[in-house]
């Protein structure tokens, strides 16, 4: 088959195209996925190669925040004790993690230049988990996802849930 020039520079125009698109998609595909063993900064926030990852859609109580919970109920008077929450939403995301291998779905990046993602240790959608247990809230601001998870945390009082607590977002405009 004889080629004029015109028809081999349209074809070359046509091949790069296709290879610049299908180039761009492998591209993009490994930039919104990242996988490795995480440092967890905070109860909504960990690192994976030096890359900080906010988990998306949740919120959990700041290192340094206090909750309420009861401690002791008699008649009609509940008698309540402060406790680090902020500190247990860490603790319980590093327990959840244990040493072991992440691979996170990134969504986008936040004003602090965080990477935005969902991240699953195995089958486990340890963003969905946080908010399950009562260690985090759903940050309906950004999200509807978690609501559900929230509630039945809330209805079955569970981690922050078994107390008073100010929501992460109020806490940290306060302080």
């Amino acid at each position: 088959m004889f080629y004029t020039k015109k028809k081999l520079i349209i074809l070359i125009i046509i091949s790069s195209i296709f290879f610049i698109l299908t180039y761009n998609d492998v591209r993009s595909e490994n930039i919104n996925k990242i996988s490795g063993f995480a440092k967890v900064v905070d109860g909504d926030t960990i690192k994976i190669n030096s890359r900080k990852i906010r988990l998306y859609g949740i919120d959990a109580p700041e290192k340094k925040q206090k909750c309420k919970k009861t401690y002791l109920t008699i008649s009609f008077v509940s008698f309540t004790k402060d406790y680090m929450c902020g500190e247990v939403s860490t603790q319980k995301l590093i327990k959840k993690i244990n040493k072991q291998k992440l691979n996170c779905d990134i969504l986008g990046v936040d004003r602090y230049k965080r990477l935005i993602g969902e991240c699953f240790k195995r089958n486990i959608n340890l963003n969905s988990w946080m908010v399950s247990n009562g260690y985090a809230v759903a940050y309906r601001k950004y999200s509807k996802k978690y609501v559900s998870d929230e509630i039945n945390a809330k209805n079955n009082k569970l981690g922050i849930w078994q107390g008073k607590f100010e929501m992460p977002w109020d806490y940290r405009r306060k302080n």
